[in-house]
């Protein structure tokens, strides 16, 4: 079961993100990263193998700035357990980022018509095959919210997905298709959360006024 946090709000969201992650350390992973929307608008990406703690540490040496957070714990399903595997991915342009649990049982299909367009691809993993869709979308002059909705018609099997897009700095978006474990979501008026499960939110539910 992997883990997903996402983090909206008036803090620096990487503590957050972290402290959400280790929060889901029960359900297991073998790597991790997380991804910060900076002030200028730019995704920046940390991973990591190894333990939550490992990641935390890197960050901490090299702290990303922003206000919003993607992070990720992940069981390696395709590909092996390494830095470029572990979510979050982006897509060719580099604009979006995007963590998953499940499976896309027709990535390989998917990865062959991408690959034709001539996106390149920096990992194994079914779950870039996602991020490179929702890009294809925005290239074509689609919304992000277009481009997300469209993505998920298109993939085969169970999913949860949280997703953000460097130019909306005010938004993660987020879908659970079929049976692919939890998506709760908790907003209280300057903050709000994405995650796999509850204990991961509650810094902002324990202290919504913080």
């Amino acid at each position: 079961m992997c883990g997903i946090v996402g983090y909206i709000g008036n803090k620096q969201a990487w503590p957050i993100v972290i402290d959400g992650l280790r929060r889901l350390e029960y359900r297991g992973y073998d790597s991790s990263g997380i991804a910060v929307l900076d002030p200028a608008g730019d995704l920046k990406f940390r991973k990591s193998t190894g333990k939550v703690s490992d990641l935390s540490a890197s960050v901490a040496e090299s702290p990303v700035d922003g206000m919003l957070g993607l992070g990720h714990t992940r069981w390696a399903t395709h590909g092996k357990p390494s830095e470029n595997n572990a979510h979050p991915h982006t897509g060719h342009g580099g604009r979006v980022a995007v963590v998953h649990n499940g499976i896309v049982e027709n990535f390989i299909e998917l990865k062959r018509e991408l690959l034709d367009k001539g996106h390149v691809f920096s990992s194994e993993t079914d779950t870039e095959v996602i991020a490179h869709l929702i890009e294809l979308g925005l290239d074509s002059g689609k919304s992000f919210e277009e481009s997300f909705r469209e993505t998920a018609l298109r993939l085969v099997g169970s999913q949860a997905i949280a997703a953000s897009d460097s130019y909306e700095d005010e938004k993660i978006y987020a879908m659970k298709l079929g049976n692919a474990g939890g998506i709760v979501v908790s907003h209280n008026g300057e903050e709000g959360m994405v995650c796999s499960d509850l204990p991961a939110m509650l810094p902002i539910i324990r202290n919504p006024s913080a």
